[in-house]
């Protein structure tokens, strides 16, 4: 039996930092948390030192499309693959394969790719498949290529849906278009999660959309009607439900910090989800990149179209966590954002916290919140 104990750590729980303690393990799954130093440890197990690091749950990226110059809508698996190494190098042990707009044919390669190397992956595991479009907005396309956006389309959504086997866990919509809220109706009876962004939706159209059935925001704020007094729009119809998560970006370009704390305070850390929303320029540093059928140009870390407009981020889950703290949250809140939150949206009952019977996926970082190493069901990859 593998049977492994992490001594010597400062375990971030959901509702506190437990120090000095351990981890006791078993065939992949945390069977005890135990508070103390130097505890008896049998023959028939590894210690593992956390040389006093903090210890937290393997953080979940709902919302990721490339990393380290791979592009997971190119066509290939090996992309796919390198996203997940990269993700588990920055502390993320699940993520979902997200697409951009694109041709239907062009999505179901990707759909392809994913079933061929789900199950197989060398680092973070595969959750599913999040769809950011095609059906959203063109008033609020942000970087998502128009010449294949497009209305609503329940049989096209059915086609995809049947490839997928199950594999989608969450879509992207924008609600007002044409068939919207038919839309909204059939993938929440699917059991898939239904996120509002890319979207021109007033107040009373996306109220009328989550009571329809969406339940979350895609990077809140960004490519969606801003908030006006007279005119609330998307944003306040998420803030005055309990029921919507948001999304974002900590990367201290897509969102103040301000509004960080904002969205923190009315949503709580239950009501937040840190995303990377990454590209391929993830890991890899400035330059150009092809992504979505347009050039970005990455420059100090900040990802652009030619016309200036944002194009994703280049932000790491552990670097979105060390910004969040550093906007004024606390380090257990901004835990709970990158690993709790994302794993209770997608019903993972069994990751994204440390607490028994869970399993151990678990990132151990130093105090400036760099990886040193990653755990899934309980091998350091």
């Amino acid at each position: 039996m593998d049977k492994k104990v992490i001594v010597n750590t400062r375990v971030v729980t959901p509702s506190a930092i437990i120090s000095p303690s351990s981890i006791w393990i078993e065939e992949g799954k945390i069977t005890k948390i135990a508070q103390g130093e130097s505890p008896t440890i049998p023959d028939d197990y590894q210690v593992i030192d956390g040389d006093g690091h903090l210890l937290i749950p393997g953080m979940i990226d709902v919302h990721i499309h490339g990393a380290n110059g791979s592009d997971m809508m190119d066509g290939t698996e090996e992309s796919i693959l390198e996203v997940s190494r990269i993700c588990a190098r920055t502390g993320c042990t699940s993520f979902l394969v997200t697409s951009v707009t694109s041709s239907i044919e062009d999505l179901m390669k990707m759909i392809e790719n994913v079933k061929k190397v789900i199950g197989k992956e060398p680092g973070a595991q595969i959750a599913g498949i999040h769809l950011e479009g095609p059906y959203l907005n063109i008033k609020k396309k942000g970087m998502q290529n128009e010449k294949y956006l497009r209305h609503p389309n329940k049989e096209e959504m059915k086609q995809i849906l049947k490839e997928a086997d199950g594999l989608i866990k969450m879509v992207t919509i924008a609600p007002e278009l044409p068939g919207g809220m038919e839309m909204v109706h059939f993938l929440k009876e699917q059991g898939i999660v239904v996120s509002l962004a890319h979207s021109d939706a007033t107040y009373d159209q996306a109220k009328e959309a989550f009571a329809t059935g969406a339940s979350h925001v895609t990077h809140c704020f960004n490519a969606m009607r801003p908030i006006h007094h007279r005119d609330p729009g998307l944003v306040v119809a998420a803030f005055e439900e309990p029921h919507v998560s948001l999304q974002a970006i900590v990367d201290n370009v897509h969102l103040h910090p301000a509004i960080v704390r904002l969205m923190h305070r009315i949503k709580g850390p239950e009501g937040v989800a840190l995303i990377t929303d990454a590209l391929q320029a993830m890991y890899m540093g400035d330059g150009v990149y092809q992504f979505g059928g347009h050039q970005v140009t990455v420059t100090n870390g900040v990802a652009r179209l030619d016309d200036d407009t944002l194009a994703s981020s280049t932000v790491t889950m552990n670097e979105a966590i060390k910004n969040t703290v550093q906007s004024g949250i606390s380090l257990v809140d901004a835990v709970y954002m990158a690993s709790t939150t994302p794993a209770t949206i997608l019903g993972l009952n069994h990751k994204g916290r440390i607490s028994d019977q869970t399993d151990a996926d678990l990132v151990l970082i130093d105090s400036e919140y760099n990886v040193q190493w990653t755990m899934i069901d309980g091998q350091i990859t």
